[in-house]
């Protein structure tokens, strides 16, 4: 009873159709279209951009942690020369 059937829906885009016409309607969905293109393409790219600053930050870390042991290598080695 609350519900609105088929045969409104029908209705109400029918008199949207003869309000803005075929070509205001087909328009308005090209930009609607574009603009949601838009929005995943800067989403997947601002993803790919975090993907790449915790790849970097990883990286960085493992390097700090290779220059540490390095550090703790050579160590020894001084102690014994002198």
């Amino acid at each position: 009873m609350g519900g609105i059937s088929i045969w409104q829906l029908l209705i109400i885009a029918l008199i949207v159709v003869l309000l803005f016409g075929t070509k205001k309607l087909r328009s308005l969905g090209g930009d609607l279209g574009g603009a949601v293109k838009g929005f995943k393409n800067a989403m997947s790219s601002e993803d790919e951009k975090k993907a790449l600053e915790e790849k970097t930050a990883a990286e960085n870390t493992s390097a700090e942690k290779t220059a540490q042991a390095d550090e703790k290598k050579t160590e020894p080695k001084d102690k014994e020369q002198a």
